[in-house]
C-alpha cells in the first residue's frame, strides 16, 4: 500500500502536470488549486513526522540518562 507522503506527493505531480496540459486558464485554475492542496497535505504530514521524530530522540535521550542514574553512575552534562 502506497504511504501518505508518497500519495500527496504524487498526486501534486500528477495535477501539476494536468496543469500545464490544461486547454482553458480555468481548467488551469482548478489543477493548481488541487496541487495546493495535495502539498498542503504533505507539508502537514511531513511536519507531524518531523515532531514525532523529535519527540522519539528527546524520550531516547531521557530514557538514556535515567538508565545511567539506575546503574549508579553519575551522568556526563554535554
Amino acid at each position: 500500500m502506497e504511504s501518505d507522503i508518497r500519495f500527496f506527493r504524487r498526486r501534486a505531480n500528477e495535477e501539476l502536470a494536468a496543469a500545464d496540459r490544461a486547454v482553458t486558464e480555468a481548467a488551469r485554475e482548478r489543477r493548481i488549486q488541487l496541487a495546493g492542496a495535495f502539498l498542503q497535505r504533505l507539508k502537514s504530514i511531513e511536519t507531524q513526522a518531523m515532531l514525532s521524530d523529535r519527540e522519539m530522540q528527546a524520550l531516547m535521550s531521557v530514557e538514556k540518562r535515567r538508565s545511567v542514574w539506575v546503574e549508579g553512575r553519575r551522568p556526563q552534562h554535554a
